[in-house]
């Protein structure tokens, strides 16, 4: 009899462990998906449901699926690539349409369907993710969006005059083939001026590199601001400005609480347009509290207020 108790008690325990945190109640993120065990709700192609064979409960290397969400819509994450902060406190709510959290093991962002565009992409960068993989040019739809999002596809910017210019830069994730390619997922993508994408955008981007070459860990967010124009038929917004900043700590393997008043960080505000075109990427550095004040973002909000306040005010000096 007590072995049979036990036999009823330990799936009623594992399912409460699952759905039950100080958090308060979890809820699927999204419906199930089948032929897929990456969330315990996902079902085999013979039906069943995954449960406890799934990735989210097998652990091991790699990063863990997003499969919840708590009941006040915060998602449970320990994506390293928002170490800092969630700057618009973007969840996985597939109704949120305008800040939804998307999360892989290569970068984080807020997706608008709005605008067909990310908010913006976050994501970490030290000598870890570097390595010899060639650049992969598989620009593709990304089919891990809410069914109710429009797939943005690599033919809607075809013939409109605009690169599709990455945020999170391919040359940020040379160590494998599908690391690379996970960096030309349309989601990655905003309508870029060539001048922009291929010069002073590319520029910081390299220089970034630089700085990790000489050791350095950085935690990047970057996105679009404003609006020029429509292409894609009205689905896919073509912004005024790109901007970035740019976290610089000493050495990898830090936190929020390894920021100091020391902490350097880039920030940058350029203008999607000609006027880019043979200037340096250091014309167009701001501050961060200049990028927070134009895009209502909150940046590095993981790190101690009065350290944000010092390193949020001050102009990188390359």
């Amino acid at each position: 009899m007590k072995k049979l108790l036990i036999l009823l008690l330990v799936p009623l325990i594992v399912a409460c462990d699952r759905l039950f945190s100080l958090e308060g109640e979890l809820r699927p993120i999204r419906d199930p998906k089948i032929g897929t065990c990456e969330c315990p709700y996902d079902r085999r192609r013979d039906g069943r449901e995954c449960g406890a064979t799934s990735a989210y409960d097998r652990g091991g290397g790699g990063e863990r699926p997003i499969c919840y969400i708590a009941q006040d819509k915060q998602v449970i994450s320990n994506n390293k690539h928002l170490l800092m902060g969630n700057p618009s406190n973007a969840t996985a709510n597939p109704n949120n349409l305008n800040n939804y959290l998307l999360e892989k093991p290569e970068y984080a962002l807020s997706y608008n369907a709005n605008t067909g565009t990310a908010n913006w992409v976050s994501w970490q960068l030290n000598q870890s993710w570097l390595g010899s993989s060639d650049r992969q040019n598989t620009f593709r739809p990304d089919n891990s969006l809410p069914e109710n999002f429009y797939q943005v596809t690599a033919k809607d910017y075809a013939n409109t005059g605009y690169d599709r210019g990455h945020i999170i830069p391919s040359g940020d994730r040379t160590r494998t083939r599908e690391e690379n390619s996970a960096t030309f997922l349309m989601v990655n993508m905003l309508p870029q001026v060539p001048d922009l994408n291929r010069e002073v955008w590319n520029e910081l981007e390299s220089e970034s590199r630089r700085l990790v070459d000489r050791g350095k860990e950085l935690y990047i967010v970057a996105g679009p601001h404003g609006k020029i124009k429509t292409i894609a038929n009205g689905k896919v917004t073509v912004p005024k400005y790109n901007w970035k900043v740019v976290l610089i700590l000493d050495r990898p393997g830090g936190n929020a609480k390894s920021v100091t008043a020391q902490t350097k960080a880039i920030a940058v505000w350029m203008p999607n347009d000609d006027s880019v075109k043979r200037t340096s990427w250091k014309n167009y550095i701001v501050t961060v509290d200049d990028v927070e004040a134009k895009t209502g973002y909150d940046f590095f909000s993981n790190v101690p207020p009065t350290v944000q306040k010092v390193i949020e005010s001050q102009r990188y000096i390359p």
